[in-house]
């Protein structure tokens, strides 16, 4: 069985550096044995990739890529609390947040597109409990934002 970073490698994708934090907060912050992150914005060398809502400005397709890159920028960001992600024992929940249109209602398919990658990384181990919300608008006006809550041994 491959190390989730390994799997990470397998699916042509690297971790980026943690993002930095963009207000008052720390990317992480660790209570017992859960890592809880910061809402990760789907930021790719300290730009956003896209803007707008979804629903008007932008796909459900494009905002579920969106999401995958706001998992792998969490999945940066657990890796820099714990070390190594095998280390990891489960992801517990995962929150989304879309900035959506009023009319538009796919927010749980959106946020598929983290959830997935979370999976892939994970295995089993990757499967857990979920919110995805639709909101008006999000920092620098970002498609999507997610958060994790990882159990760590």
């Amino acid at each position: 069985m491959s190390t989730p970073e390994e799997r990470i490698g397998e699916l042509g994708l690297e971790l980026p550096e943690v993002v930095a934090p963009l207000a008052s907060y720390v990317p992480t912050a660790r209570t017992g044995s859960l890592v809880y992150t910061a809402g990760q914005v789907p930021m790719v060398k300290g730009e956003l990739t896209l803007t707008g809502k979804v629903g008007a400005d932008v796909t459900a397709e494009q905002a579920a890529e969106q999401a995958r890159i706001c998992a792998l920028n969490a999945i940066a960001a657990l890796k820099a609390e714990v070390g190594e992600l095998s280390r990891i024992v489960r992801i517990v929940k995962v929150v989304g947040f879309v900035a959506s249109s009023p009319d538009f209602h796919g927010q749980p398919q959106v946020i598929n597109g983290a959830s997935d990658l979370l999976g892939e990384v994970f295995g089993d181990a990757g499967k857990h409990a979920r919110s995805a919300v639709g909101v008006a608008v999000l920092p620098r006006d970002a498609v999507v934002e997610v958060e994790v809550i990882a159990e760590v041994a």
